[in-house]
């Protein structure tokens, strides 16, 4: 065929062979409503499906929002109800009947009560003698001895203040004469714990004192309340501080009047300390009262972390000579066994385990029984008060009392049981705990002891 020919032909292609050859693509607006048609359905079955959480989400934000609101506006917490000033009587069920744990005379029974002539026990003490550096210098301080000395005060806490009493000395401060000569503090006139002479005036005049002490600033200084004004003027209160607890208190405001007042507390402020262990510092005034009173017939000891509120002279009359005691103690009232308290003492890292089990060894090799009861007294006392006439064989008991705490832990509840076994002093007494929380209100330790860097030699 001719080549012109073939170059007339024309191919007709019809829609049908093309849309079967190659698919055409639909426009883009199409394609957009088709997309968003599903998206539609989709939220809407998500709507369909989710409702009542949709519904709970703004009820649940504004109740977060409005907690917040209220949180951010209360003013916290109420601190909790002090016991600072209370003067209502602690009580105790007596076969049905509620009655107080103290009871004391009326005030105007206490305006008329006068002090009994002297004691009316019959003790084998009557009179002791305090060993002092003066009346052993040729013991202590021959050439032969001072290596000795100064092992034993390497060895154990005892110093000029104490001095340096032998186990041979102690075993002998057991024994029970009609004389007794004991190592009692105040050994040395360089043993520290220096008063100044004004002071020592005004307690050379106490007949009755209520006393009590904080070193290292630990604690705040509570008035006295709940005397009858009969007693004011018979009664004492002395506070003993050091140099840490006046600068502490100034700092707070609190500063000693021109008489050496603060209320009604006479403040003492001892300087020299001899012991680094404030707590063994505070043994001083709190077992040594004979010695820092010396015409002084009663003592009562008060911890500085209560608050003292009852009548001094009545509380005398109610526990001492109602009872015919010439020492008052309140029982423990956690636990009764000396072996017991010395696993609680190590419980709450009051004392090392090793310090503890020499003590308590000391005292099984001695023959100290394992009871809860001596001489017909529950054998475990609770030391924070302290009520007694300072005659000599309280004050034998207390000087005692007073080697054992330095011998071996600052636990004076630790070593008062064996000092009682070894004693059975007469005269001594245990009031029970509600009638101590009847004498004081609890107010608890202000602040953490500051340590001592350094101490006399």
């Amino acid at each position: 065929m001719p080549s012109s020919t073939i170059r007339s032909i024309s191919i007709t292609v019809s829609d049908d062979d093309g849309a079967a050859a190659a698919p055409t693509r639909r426009p883009r607006a199409v394609r957009r409503k088709a997309a968003g048609r599903s998206l539609g359905q989709r939220a809407v079955r998500l709507v369909a499906r989710w409702w009542p959480v949709l519904l709970l989400l703004p009820a649940v934000a504004l109740l977060l929002f409005e907690a917040s609101r209220l949180r951010a506006s209360s003013p916290g917490p109420a601190p909790p109800v002090s016991s600072l000033g209370r003067l209502d009587p602690t009580t105790h069920l007596v076969h049905g009947v509620r009655e107080p744990c103290l009871k004391l005379l009326s005030p105007k029974s206490l305006a008329n009560l006068a002090f009994p002539e002297g004691t009316r026990l019959g003790y084998v003490v009557n009179r002791i003698t305090y060993k002092s550096d003066d009346n052993d210098y040729d013991t202590y301080h021959s050439e032969a001895n001072s290596t000795y000395l100064l092992q034993h005060a390497e060895a154990t806490r005892f110093n000029l203040f104490t001095g340096f009493q032998t186990l041979a000395e102690r075993e002998d401060s057991f024994k029970v004469n009609e004389t007794v000569s004991v190592h009692c503090g105040f050994y040395s006139d360089n043993g520290g714990f220096k008063i100044s002479e004004e002071d020592r005036r005004y307690m050379r005049a106490c007949k009755v004192v209520v006393s009590t002490c904080a070193f290292g600033g630990g604690d705040d200084l509570y008035q006295p309340i709940g005397m009858d004004n009969s007693s004011i003027g018979r009664v004492c209160y002395v506070a003993f501080w050091d140099e840490v607890t006046l600068s502490t208190q100034e700092a707070e405001r609190k500063v000693i009047g021109d008489d050496g007042m603060i209320g009604r507390w006479r403040i003492i402020v001892v300087r020299s300390l001899p012991f680094v262990d404030q707590r063994l510092n505070g043994k001083i005034p709190k077992m040594l009262a004979h010695r820092l009173f010396p015409e002084a017939r009663y003592s009562i000891w008060v911890d500085s972390k209560y608050q003292f509120r009852r009548d001094p002279i009545g509380v005398l009359e109610a526990l001492l000579w109602r009872t015919n005691s010439t020492f008052a103690i309140s029982e423990h009232g956690a636990r009764s066994n000396i072996y017991g308290e010395g696993k609680a003492i190590v419980q709450k890292h009051k004392a090392t385990p090793e310090e503890v089990e020499v003590q308590l060894t000391q005292y099984r090799q001695d023959g100290m029984p394992d009871t809860k009861r001596l001489h017909g007294l529950k054998a475990l006392a609770e030391a924070s008060v302290i009520v007694r006439e300072l005659t000599p064989a309280p004050n034998h008991f207390m000087c005692a009392w007073f080697n054992e705490v330095v011998r071996f832990t600052s636990r004076d509840q630790l070593s008062f049981p064996y000092v009682l076994w070894r004693l059975n002093m007469h005269g001594m007494s245990m009031f029970p705990v509600c009638t101590r929380r009847d004498l004081v209100n609890s107010l608890g330790h202000t602040r953490k002891v500051k340590p001592l860097t350094q101490t006399n030699p």
